[in-house]
């Protein structure tokens, strides 16, 4: 076990917010997702509850906005990536009869659609982990740079069961193309409930190494936090995961006026390919351990494929007291640098929230903290507010992507950063 020497800096800065859907009594615009192009940065597409796209050609100068259909249905939780080549992969959960909660096939599958024009258009989808009547939730992917993609997911017996027997596990699928995926392997060892709640195996995160030999997944379980990892493209895996944190409180957290909030761990790889710590895994979560008034984001480092893990080091730099939750984390793989998004309350004493980005470009020994929202927001627990932000970063450019809420009206944002503007910042 290794340590990081931190220097915490706080730095102000006004970056332009761009809003990319304001959302309506009849569209609940949230849980938004992001993926700059591997290949081009200008190019830039996002998503949100339940069938949004939005996509720019000119680094977010301009965008537009369309709506994911599929046979298959179109029905939350999406998560945009990019590939190598610049092609864009939208995943989201299945409702094949538009019945929605009405239907007993609703969550049958995890559903990806391809886009070969930058966002514009779209496949039909490919079934992934279709396994009815259980249920497929709480996806998240991740392409390496030969091409291959990963997908991990959470598969309960039935969700939200009371049932002492129902059960919860961490799935995973690849695929060489997008379009053939393999057979689900189950990659967990120790099932969760299907509560959807601290005792539920959910919040899985793929990442891969520089060369896609080495795969890594993390989830939350049991107030832990848990890796398995595979040195042969997925093909085999640990028989025991590996326990690498305490979370303390569990992953389900109250925030006031957020209806539901969670600290699920989010995975990286550095996978840049000649960087001095490529190879480095990095999660970041959100916990209590300080208290249910005072949530806070930690990170941690492994410099040897999980085996060993940094002592846990607190992100948000302010004094105790005060809500951050629900974060993200990206690392650009052309440079190394690490990039967290998070919401943050540290300038209030009520529910006004600002969105703050932390930032390393030395593999997480030092982080400075920067806010990027304009002005802050008043999310209200009556209205849904989603489960999780984003970012991506890609030849020094950042993108973060939140939701905010007003009137209790949600809309989706974000801003373009680069690299060359923080580095400007005292």
């Amino acid at each position: 076990m290794f340590f990081l020497l931190f220097w915490l800096g706080q730095a102000e800065a006004q970056f332009k917010n761009i809003l990319l859907d304001p959302g309506s009594p009849d569209n609940r615009a949230c849980e938004p997702s992001i993926a700059i192009s591997l290949k081009d940065p200008n190019i830039i597409v996002a998503a949100s509850v339940l069938d949004n796209v939005y996509y720019t050609s000119n680094g977010g100068l301009s965008w537009q906005k369309s709506k994911l259909t599929s046979p298959l249905g179109v029905w939350g939780d999406p998560v945009v990536i990019s590939d190598f080549k610049g092609n864009f992969f939208y995943f989201h959960l299945s409702d094949p009869t538009g019945k929605n909660w009405d239907s007993e096939e609703i969550l049958d599958r995890i559903v990806v659609q391809e886009s070969n024009d930058n966002g514009a258009t779209w496949s039909e989808g490919a079934s992934i982990g279709f396994n009815h009547p259980k249920d497929q939730d709480k996806e998240w992917a991740i392409a390496d740079r030969k091409g291959n993609i990963y997908v991990t997911w959470t598969q309960f017996d039935k969700y939200g069961s009371e049932d002492a027997s129902c059960q919860s596990n961490i799935l995973l699928s690849s695929s060489a193309n997008g379009k053939k995926w393999s057979k689900p392997i189950q990659i967990s060892q120790s099932p969760g409930d299907c509560k959807d709640d601290d005792n539920t195996t959910e919040g899985a995160v793929p990442a891969v190494s520089a060369d896609g030999g080495q795969v890594f997944v993390a989830w939350a379980n049991q107030s832990k936090i848990f890796l398995d990892r595979s040195f042969d493209g997925g093909k085999t895996w640990l028989k025991n995961d590996i326990e690498i944190a305490e979370q303390t409180g569990g992953w389900s957290m109250n925030i006031p006026g957020i209806n539901r909030c969670n600290g699920m761990p989010v995975l990286v790889c550095d996978n840049t390919k000649k960087g001095k710590l490529s190879g480095a895994l990095y999660i970041v979560w959100a916990d209590q351990m300080n208290g249910e008034n005072d949530t806070d984001i930690w990170f941690i480092r492994s410099m040897n494929y999980g085996d060993n893990w940094t002592q846990p080091q607190r992100i948000n730099n302010d004094g105790p007291g005060k809500h951050q939750f629900l974060p993200w984390m990206t690392v650009d793989p052309t440079t190394g640098n690490i990039y967290i998004v998070y919401y943050d309350r540290r300038n209030y004493d009520d529910l006004q929230t600002d969105v703050y980005l932390a930032y390393s470009t030395d593999g997480g020994t030092n982080f400075k903290n920067v806010k990027i929202s304009e002005k802050p927001f008043v999310p209200d627990a009556e209205v849904f507010f989603g489960d999780y932000t984003n970012i991506s970063a890609s030849q020094g450019v950042i993108a973060p992507i939140w939701t905010r809420m007003d009137n209790k009206q949600t809309s989706v944002w974000t801003t373009i950063i680069k690299q060359e503007e923080l580095d400007k910042i005292k």
